[in-house]
């Protein structure tokens, strides 16, 4: 949180007194991603008079503000910046500010000067305004900061119950200053009141609220690193009253890490990300398996069409009513089958039969993946007690290598499990992978297909990848393909059309070259089905 919203409106009036009238003197780099502010009273002919340092440190994976009582500019390999805001004999800091809802502190200079430390958005930087326009920025290669505009950084949001109860009870989208820590602390605090409904959260956000504005500042670790907080999470080192120190206890505290510590830090996190994976899939697959034992199985389905044949009103060419409500023997109470029309009764019973064998191989397959994660958590644990015990660098360079923790699995094998990536749906044995967003396609038709695989995809519009897994031997039976071009027409922008045109075609014929966007590719040959868009 050292760069949170609710940290930045504690800093911004404790440095006010200290920065209030002195002169912004200068504004150097001797690092790559730092940058070294010095405020004065005055400046002699060596030294300053009453200095006051920022240090700033703006790297893309770290960005954080130290205020050390001196420091030492080096002789060489260092550039002055900010010579406009500067000015002849330094500008005088008038005030110091946070922006509204956002990660934004600013020191105003005379003559409408500001300083920005910007810490949104992708990258972190330090800007110069004159007025409302920017004038030098420290990061010079970031091409979308040079339009932004000072009157733009406050960011009104309605933070009202209404608006609450708008946003689906969602507080993250009203208020999206509370970052990964504040979200993070709700849910511990969630978990401990036993709040089942997000509904009931508001007393709880109200009252953290108030403890993000009269706050105490927590040294902790907090997923395997030094965090700064405002709330009581994770493992708490030190207790602080005064937000500098805080800031300059957790600076030094992260920095001070050795490499040892970073990379471990980072192969725990690691293994951490892996075990949620892993068991939001089992959570997945656990609730598709109770929602099928809950309802009617098609297996039944079929049994209580064809128990109850006589019931059925004979149609001409024995078609079958489109819905009809039967006896059910199973549950001693009616229940309400959907038939296909353009069927007689005994073929529509033949299609719940079939897809109770689906329904079976699906299970299993469920159950195996729910065994296989199972697995794979008890293996992960037994990594985390290992890489706890390694005391040096060495080791766990070692055991990294030897145990493959630092490579993606995901990309071991393209046959293996990939439900946690893709959806999947399961029709006569035959494997159909959907893409979920534009990256995610790419990763699909890029890194999990064979040339034998079937591709699918809406025709002309935006829409999701996806493939019919290849079995040897084996051709595509047409009502898998229809059942594929289906879902993709559903999971693109033809959702909502009567009838969908989907390219189909194998996996071989498509290409993409270099320069094209994520979700992008070239379909060198192609049939095309129409079909009716429906999901899952």
């Amino acid at each position: 949180m050292h760069t949170n919203y609710y940290f930045l409106r504690q800093l911004a009036p404790a440095l006010a007194p200290r920065l209030t009238d002195l002169r912004f003197m200068e504004c150097f780099s001797q690092d790559r991603d730092e940058v070294v502010l010095v405020f004065a009273q005055a400046k002699g002919k060596t030294n300053y008079y009453r200095p006051f340092y920022v240090k700033a440190t703006l790297r893309p994976d770290f960005s954080g503000l130290y205020f050390p009582e001196t420091v030492q500019r080096a002789r060489h390999n260092s550039a002055d910046l900010f010579a406009e805001v500067i000015g002849e004999e330094g500008r005088r800091v008038r005030s110091v500010r946070v922006f509204l809802n956002e990660r934004g502190l600013a020191i105003l200079l005379d003559d409408d000067f500001a300083l920005v430390f910007k810490f949104f958005g992708n990258r972190p930087n330090l800007l110069a305004f004159s007025g409302d326009q920017l004038v030098d920025l420290f990061n010079n290669n970031l091409l979308t900061d040079r339009q932004l505009q000072f009157s733009q950084f406050d960011r009104p949001i309605d933070q009202s119950y209404m608006a609450y109860q708008q946003a689906g009870f969602d507080h993250r989208r009203l208020l999206p200053t509370f970052g990964k820590v504040v979200n993070a602390y709700l849910n511990q605090e969630r978990e401990k009141r036993g709040m089942a409904e997000r509904a009931d959260m508001w007393p709880l956000i109200q009252e953290t609220l108030q403890q993000l504005e009269s706050p105490t500042y927590y040294l902790t670790r907090f997923d395997h690193k030094p965090t700064l907080s405002l709330l009581p999470l994770g493992e708490v080192i030190r207790e602080m009253a005064e937000p500098v120190e805080a800031a300059n206890r957790f600076y030094t505290s992260f920095n001070g890490l050795s490499t040892f510590e970073r990379e471990k830090a980072n192969l725990l996190r690691l293994l951490d990300k892996r075990q949620k994976r892993a068991q939001a899939l089992i959570d997945v697959n656990m609730q598709r398996l109770i929602a099928r034992e809950e309802g009617i199985s098609h297996e039944e389905m079929g049994h209580v069409l064809m128990a109850n044949l006589h019931e059925i009103p004979e149609s001409p060419g024995t078609r079958s009513p489109e819905r009809i409500t039967l006896y059910d023997f199973y549950r001693d109470q009616p229940v309400t089958l959907k038939l296909k029309p353009d069927l007689s009764p005994q073929k529509n019973a033949e299609n719940f039969y079939r897809k109770a064998k689906n329904e079976k191989i699906e299970e299993e397959h469920l159950t195996q993946q729910i065994a296989q994660r199972e697995a794979e958590i008890r293996q992960i644990d037994q990594y985390r007690r290992d890489v706890d015990a390694l005391q040096t660098l060495k080791e766990l360079r070692r055991y990294t290598k030897q145990h493959n923790l630092t490579e993606s699995r995901a990309s071991n094998d393209a046959t293996g499990d990939v439900t946690a990536l893709f959806k999947e749906v399961l029709i006569d044995q035959f494997r159909i992978l959907i893409g979920r967003n534009a990256k995610n396609n790419d990763l699909l038709t890029q890194k999990f297909s064979y040339k034998e695989d079937l591709w699918l995809h809406a025709r002309d519009v935006p829409g999701s990848h996806v493939l019919i897994k290849y079995q040897a031997g084996k051709t595509f039976p047409k009502n898998v393909i229809e059942r594929a071009a289906e879902l993709a027409a559903w999971y693109s922008k033809r959702r909502t059309d009567s009838l969908c045109p989907v390219t189909v075609t194998p996996k071989k014929y498509v290409r993409k070259p270099k320069g094209l966007a994520e979700g992008q590719v070239v379909v060198e040959k192609e049939d095309v089905v129409m079909v009716v868009p429906r999901g899952e």
